[in-house]
């Protein structure tokens, strides 16, 4: 199927993607990832739940950890341009017979909660707490040195609907990955903020979360990761990489917290603010694509994803098969 033509002009401005609620079974084993391993900041914390914010962000979270039975993803958050956009965007879910509610939220403002037509949670805001800046208090850099959330990846039963969907709202498409035989799409990046992708949608059983990336400074930073990571017990959740994405040409690694959530670390991809910028097509077959230097992802990759919160799983529409590491 042909990429949708982008829409400029969307019914509501997205600013970018905000923020991730995970849920997890041993929030001080958790910590121990995130905070001593990787190295977000705590912002706040209470009996069950912490706050963490990456080293550039102004905004109060960007990872919310909250306790519980089940490891699970809450909801994703995005922030909107301002409060017009927030009844807007209640009104275009509204209108299509999805769920609407406005919900209190720690640390932000008015907050709108929903769900795409497949159940992924969203919620949309326009202020969260700004807090002072510590983008150069170099002695709070440790571990992977974050800078800031990038992207989420999802898994999605219908790749070609949710590019649909999703470009509705004004997410533009950046490269895809079409199947030759099908004229399908496999997988797409669309993004808001200007980079290769706020959103990425893959072929798969969902929807499912297949993973939330971080951008660090500069590739070094991962190697310093592996290393820490093989030194303090931590090797076994090292799934992939490092290598090079072909797919936003992005320097990246993938790891899995202690609950089995993935976390991609990433750099170097490249700037998309043109309006008119043509998206760029991979062929499904082609071993470049997942990694530049030719690599397959491993099983896992392509079938192990965290669920949300609340919804059903669908069998992929497509079932076409990438290049999978044996």
């Amino acid at each position: 199927m042909p990429i949708p033509a982008p829409v400029l002009y969307p019914p509501f401005n997205i600013v970018r993607l905000s923020h991730v609620e995970y849920r997890v079974t041993d929030l001080a084993r958790s910590r121990a990832f995130y905070v001593d391993t990787l190295g977000l900041q705590v912002t706040d914390e209470a009996p069950g739940v912490l706050y963490l914010r990456a080293m550039e962000e102004r905004g109060h979270h960007c990872i919310i950890l909250r306790e519980a039975a089940e490891a699970k993803v809450g909801v994703l958050g995005f922030k909107l341009f301002d409060e017009a956009d927030l009844d807007r965007a209640e009104a275009f879910f509204a209108a299509k017979g999805l769920p609407v509610e406005w919900v209190e939220r720690p640390f932000q403002g008015r907050t709108l909660m929903t769900r795409d037509p497949w159940g992924i949670p969203l919620e949309f805001y326009v202020k969260m707490d700004r807090l002072a800046p510590i983008h150069q208090q170099y002695r709070l850099y440790n571990g992977v040195k974050p800078l800031r959330i990038d992207h989420f990846n999802m898994f999605s039963a219908d790749v070609d609907a949710s590019v649909a969907f999703y470009g509705e709202m004004g997410f533009r498409v950046t490269e895809y990955t079409e199947d030759a035989e099908t004229g399908r799409i496999w997988a797409a990046w669309m993004h808001r903020k200007g980079g290769v992708h706020d959103v990425a949608f893959t072929n798969g059983r969902g929807p499912r979360l297949h993973h939330c990336a971080f951008w660090v400074p500069t590739p070094l930073n991962i190697i310093d990761l592996l290393d820490l990571m093989a030194t303090t017990g931590w090797v076994s959740n090292i799934e992939r990489g490092p290598g090079r994405h072909g797919i936003s040409n992005a320097f990246f690694l993938y790891i899995r917290d202690p609950d089995g959530h993935r976390i991609e670390i990433y750099c170097s991809d490249y700037q998309t603010v043109d309006p008119d910028l043509e998206p760029i097509r991979w062929d499904l077959k082609d071993p470049q694509r997942q990694t530049l230097w030719g690599a397959p992802a491993p099983k896992s990759w392509f079938e192990e994803g965290s669920l949300f919160d609340g919804t059903d799983l669908a069998e992929p529409v497509l079932k076409a098969q990438p290049i999978v590491a044996p």
